[in-house]
């Protein structure tokens, strides 16, 4: 894990977020690779669930929202972490999460195991971030930063049945940000203040839901296989009884072997109609829809799929790092599905003379408009080769002294370090039939 977040930083996918002032605890920016690789997930995520289908809706909620909606979830009252101090070392740990955490005080133990350590009775903590809409702050201006994208999705859910003229069953998707004042973050950009969540939920006839659930847990498996992921690396984990929300019927998450061991990044949920009733009795509007087919009115199940963006992008930078032995010397590479890669293609003349950098630079802009491309003449050309392997582009295109001879370039393939020669005219043409 250490090694990929230096990866991260010196080649530009994840920085700090204000690491020029000592940065802030467990949030991070995306750099110009990340930002690329994050939006190819949140892409590919978009259109599987809306371009493809005739059933699913997007749309893109606000960040603020009413006060009532957060009483209505259920978030006010429940969205709690139970936590312990320790009166010694003054941390502050969840008290479901000591075997995951680190006591600051040496050596290093978990909470609890030192004999010096004073821990508290677990306390409650709502994880909001809370804030004031309007110049004074009074209780009446309180609004909270959301927690989860969900919630704007079941408010809009009668305008976008109306706008949009779909019939249940049908979807509404949203890509967005969301906000939790965690206390044990950790583990690089699976666990933040401020992330993403690309989600959908699915509204369907009471009677109908579990025929469902099952549905949208074979097609999301599926989608994480198609981004290249190791099947042996997915798991499912059905979630316990016990362990369920308040809301849920059933719930199973999608978990992937990270460095620092399995975890969940998408989750399947059966909310039956828990959402769309709050929010009918603390709104007073009517939320029922009336199907025409049967004559007969209901408040829609709901399945939910969630998943993380930032989770989603560190399994995929996790699964695609590889180290290997090329020619005695340690080669490391991103195999990145070269849909999904930050950079399609690259392009380098061999030498700075006899006219090879005016031919690189054409086919650097040709290609330029087409994908995502880079453009480097510094340093030999099996550095230049390295450093394209460390950020995942999966071809690099040398013009060398051939080229003028019969105009064909180099192509030089990220995973099998195979080469092969291509018509310079023919070469986006190429690269784009392997990238899409």
């Amino acid at each position: 894990m250490d090694k990929l977040v230096s990866l991260c930083k010196r080649r530009g996918f994840v920085f700090q977020s204000s690491e020029l002032y000592g940065g802030v605890g467990s949030v991070w920016d995306y750099g110009p690779l990340g930002v690329e690789l994050k939006r190819n997930v949140k892409d590919r995520w978009w259109r599987a669930m809306v371009h493809a289908r005739d059933d699913i809706e997007g749309i893109d909620a606000g960040i603020l929202m009413h006060p009532r909606v957060w009483e209505a979830s259920g978030h006010v009252a429940t969205f709690t972490d139970p936590l312990v101090d320790c009166k010694t070392c003054k941390a502050r740990f969840r008290a479901d999460k000591l075997m995951d955490a680190q006591c600051p005080q040496k050596p290093s133990k978990h909470p609890g195991e030192h004999t010096t350590c004073q821990l508290t009775e677990p306390r409650q903590f709502n994880m909001m971030f809370k804030t004031f809409m309007g110049p004074v702050e009074e209780q009446a201006a309180v609004v909270y930063l959301r927690p989860e994208t969900a919630q704007g999705i079941y408010v809009n859910y009668l305008n976008v049945l109306q706008g949009s003229r779909q019939k249940v069953p049908f979807g509404i998707a949203q890509i967005g940000k969301a906000f939790r004042n965690e206390i044990t973050p950790g583990n690089f950009i699976f666990r933040t203040r401020e992330f993403e969540q690309m989600e959908m939920q699915f509204f369907v006839r009471p009677g109908t839901e579990d025929e469902w659930f099952e549905t949208w847990r074979h097609q999301r498996w599926q989608w994480h296989l198609d981004l290249g992921l190791t099947p042996a690396k997915l798991r499912w984990y059905q979630t316990k009884p016990e362990e369920l929300a308040h809301y849920a019927k059933a719930a199973y998450d999608i978990e992937y072997e990270f460095p620092f061991g399995w975890n969940e990044f998408e989750g399947i949920h059966n909310r039956t109609d828990y959402d769309l009733k709050r929010h009918q009795q603390y709104s007073g509007k009517k939320l029922e829809y009336f199907d025409q087919e049967r004559n007969e009115r209901y408040l829609p199940y709901v399945v939910e799929t969630s998943v993380g963006a930032d989770r989603c992008t560190l399994a995929l930078m996790c699964d695609a790092y590889h180290e290997e032995q090329v020619e005695g010397e340690t080669r490391v590479v991103l195999r990145f599905l070269p849909a999904l890669a930050p950079i399609k293609a690259a392009v380098l003349p061999l030498v700075k003379k006899d006219g090879m950098p005016e031919i690189a630079e054409r086919i650097y802009h040709d290609l330029k408009g087409r994908c995502t491309a880079f453009y480097d003449d510094g340093g030999s050309i099996g550095r230049r080769y390295r450093r394209q392997d460390e950020t995942g582009t999966p071809f690099c295109i040398t013009v060398d002294g051939q080229t003028k001879e019969d105009g064909t370039v180099t192509v030089r393939h990220r995973d099998t370090l195979k080469q092969d020669r291509v018509a310079a005219d023919r070469i986006a043409g190429w690269v784009l039939e392997r990238v899409v």
